[in-house]
């Protein structure tokens, strides 16, 4: 909760005084965690356009979601699942007609990268006994999108009653995978995409599609928005310049 008020205070700190000044410092953007290696690539391109860089602020989707209904002075909302942005829509938030699907990701179970664990999420797979006294890393399963998706695709499988007092919960899932770089916890799950992005774990398997809800990544403009460029940055990241740089990240279509 600290962290959260924090990132709140900041952003009002980041409001714009003018249009002069919100035009200089670019349009704020608040996207899930797991986006900030490619999204930071895509803002960066679209600075080398002649445009201010967007300011981003990377959290888990639940968080920024209760930032944005508390008033948080953002212009564009990225939100690693359907029902945050969808709670920010029914609050009345969102600019009409901006909302979109940008992305799309897969599941997977990691391992710190000099880990021997080998593993098929299939029905019943011995997982609790791979754990052996340890925990398993995934983002806070009650909250946040990956960590719900974590949820329901490890009861698909049969094996939550087994670990689910065994879970090692995070703030968001760059938090779990930092849980299993450091070898805090033996296995850990996260997006695709975020194991590509650390060379301190392994990808033991990915999880079958049909054992969660797809994963979609959501984009807005948020009605409070008054930059001039935020419109145009969010068409950039449909552009195929922004759609390669994703897909270089691992990120898939929606």
């Amino acid at each position: 909760m600290a962290r959260i008020l924090t990132l709140f205070a900041l952003l009002f700190a980041l409001s714009p005084v003018s249009a002069a000044a919100a035009r200089e410092r670019g349009p704020v953007v608040l996207a899930a965690a797991s986006l900030q290696e490619s999204l930071t690539e895509a803002a960066d391109a679209w600075a080398a356009k002649g445009h201010a860089r967007p300011t981003l602020s990377f959290a888990a989707s639940s968080a920024l979601a209760r930032q944005v209904m508390a008033g948080a002075p953002a212009d564009l909302f990225l939100s690693a699942d359907e029902p945050w942005m969808d709670a920010v829509a029914k609050a009345g938030l969102l600019r009409a007609g901006t909302r979109a699907t940008l992305l799309g990701n897969r599941l997977v179970l990691i391992a710190p990268a000099a880990s021997k664990i080998r593993l098929t999420p299939t029905r019943d797979f011995p997982l609790a006994r791979a754990l052996g006294s340890g925990r398993l890393a995934l983002a806070d399963p009650d909250a946040v999108p990956a960590g719900k998706y974590a949820k329901v695709a490890l009861i698909r499988l049969g094996v939550w009653p087994g670990v689910a007092a065994r879970i090692a919960p995070a703030e968001n899932v760059r938090a779990a995978l930092a849980l299993v770089e450091r070898g805090a916890a033996p296995l850990g799950v996260v997006y695709a995409t975020d194991a590509r992005a650390s060379k301190a774990v392994r990808v033991v398997a990915t999880f079958p599609a049909s054992s969660h809800p797809p994963i979609r990544y959501p984009i807005a403009q948020l009605k409070v928005s008054r930059h001039s460029d935020a419109a145009g940055f969010r068409a950039f990241l449909f552009s195929k310049q922004a759609r390669a740089i994703f897909a270089r990240h691992g990120f898939g279509a929606p």
